[in-house]
């Protein structure tokens, strides 16, 4: 299946945005460093970083001309299992995303709490996407 499949479905096209694109992943860097602050609870830490791990994903869904519809149900799921596509991540590291995702609704949806490892495996994510947007992506939309 191709992005442009999901085009009506849970993909709208949008024409790249270099400054956009940048602005995702500053405020991704931002929440990776945030992560980090040992002050913050577990369930902030997490966030920080999920919330990074989304901002990468959704920075290279815009590199290639789309981005999720936020109406329907599953964008996160969406963004993530673009990263397949966008990044060249592989099944493995999608469904340790996946699973990333699922800690985070449970989480927020009723209050469970997040452990360390969960943390630091979200953080860990983060941190590679994150790299491998400056490996993969078209220099001048960065």
């Amino acid at each position: 299946m191709t992005l442009d499949n999901l085009i009506g479905i849970s993909l709208e096209p949008v024409a790249p945005d270099s400054l956009t694109i940048r602005r995702l992943l500053e405020a991704a860097k931002r929440n990776i460093h945030d992560s980090h602050l040992s002050g913050l609870s577990n369930e902030n830490r997490f966030d920080a970083a999920y919330k990074a791990i989304m901002q990468i994903a959704n920075a290279a869904l815009q590199t290639r001309g789309f981005r999720t519809l936020i109406s329907k149900p599953g964008h996160h799921q969406t963004m993530i299992q673009s990263l397949v596509k966008t990044l060249g991540v592989d099944i493995e590291t999608v469904i340790v995303l996946d699973a990333l995702r699922k800690q985070r609704n449970v989480a927020d949806y009723s209050g469970d709490l997040v452990t360390d490892a969960a943390v630091k495996e979200c953080i860990t994510q983060a941190e590679l996407l994150l790299g491998m947007v400056f490996e993969k992506l078209t220099p001048d939309l960065l």
